[in-house]
């Protein structure tokens, strides 16, 4: 131990213009993530409305939470289907997308790019889907398929639990091609093209084995980074499904980990609960993370 430490210490006096330059940025991340986390840790072990000081229960909280709290138990079920479906699905496209728009001229490229990027950063995104999937035979959906004879009377898609979730997947995956494709793109301009010239020259026949053996196994930083983004974005999906479904969702059809959290953290304060509900949704994301850095290792073997 000693000796690790030993070289440590000479590392650090090595190149300690490295450390200074790291130390404003890892002050900030410490300040700002890292104490937040410890203390919300902190406070799901204690009962604490922001009105009186915090009083300490164990695991009263995280008990009540398993146990007795239905309402969470579907949140849970909602968010683990919802990021099951979006979450591979939506990397994959970022990295689909991405790859195929990389293959054209520079100025095409820039374009598709826009276009294709555009979506996530739109103001009005819930408002078109909104009147897409409108409960009143003026709804684009409901209208379409009444013209169309599927139909005889207009369906409350946003307010009947058995469409909801669907509806809040399909405007997430659309939404999807945001930081994650934009990191891929970047990823992929990054790639040494030596390599596929050496690849041809060892046995790489196809686009597939290029793709395999060389193009993901050189995006390493990107793919982590994506899967990071994505994991993080299907986790803690809530923005989707409070404008769509509202706030509480009827029968809690869209109800995820996130708006529980809400309910608990903002209208009711109890902030003692709610820190335990986002201790679950951290332990839940850190061991996706763990998972999908464990798989990512593999790529390219």
């Amino acid at each position: 131990m000693q000796g690790k430490w030993g070289l440590f210490a000479r590392d650090v006096k090595r190149d300690k213009h490295l450390y200074v330059l790291l130390a404003p940025y890892m002050l900030l991340f410490s300040l700002f993530t890292v104490l937040p986390v410890v203390i919300s840790i902190f406070f799901s072990f204690t009962h604490f409305n922001m009105l009186e000081f915090p009083r300490w229960v164990g695991w009263e909280n995280y008990s009540k939470l398993l146990w007795n709290d239905d309402v969470f138990l579907i949140g849970v079920k909602n968010t683990l289907i919802f990021s099951v479906v979006t979450g591979p699905v939506s990397y994959i496209a970022c990295f689909v997308f991405a790859w195929l728009i990389n293959e054209l001229n520079p100025k095409v490229r820039a374009i598709m790019t826009l276009v294709f990027f555009a979506p996530s950063i739109s103001g009005n995104v819930f408002f078109i889907w909104q009147i897409i999937f409108s409960g009143d035979s003026y709804g684009i959906m409901n209208g379409f398929l009444m013209k169309i004879g599927i139909i005889y009377e207009p369906i409350l898609w946003l307010q009947n639990p058995k469409y909801m979730l669907a509806i809040i997947m399909l405007v997430q995956l659309w939404l999807s091609l945001g930081t994650s494709f934009l990191a891929f793109i970047a990823g992929l301009q990054t790639v040494d093209r030596t390599l596929y010239e050496a690849g041809a020259m060892d046995g790489v026949k196809n686009r597939w084995q290029e793709l395999w053996y060389i193009t993901l196994p050189s995006m390493r930083p990107q793919l982590m980074f994506g899967a990071v983004i994505q994991i993080t974005s299907s986790l803690a999906v809530a923005d989707v499904a409070t404008a769509l479904a509202g706030f509480p969702s009827v029968q809690y059809g869209a109800h995820t980990i996130v708006t529980h959290l809400m309910d608990y953290g903002t209208i009711r304060f109890e902030m003692g609960y709610a820190s335990a509900i986002a201790t679950v949704l951290f332990m839940l994301m850190l061991g996706s993370n763990l998972i999908v850095q464990k798989l990512l290792k593999r790529v390219g073997e």
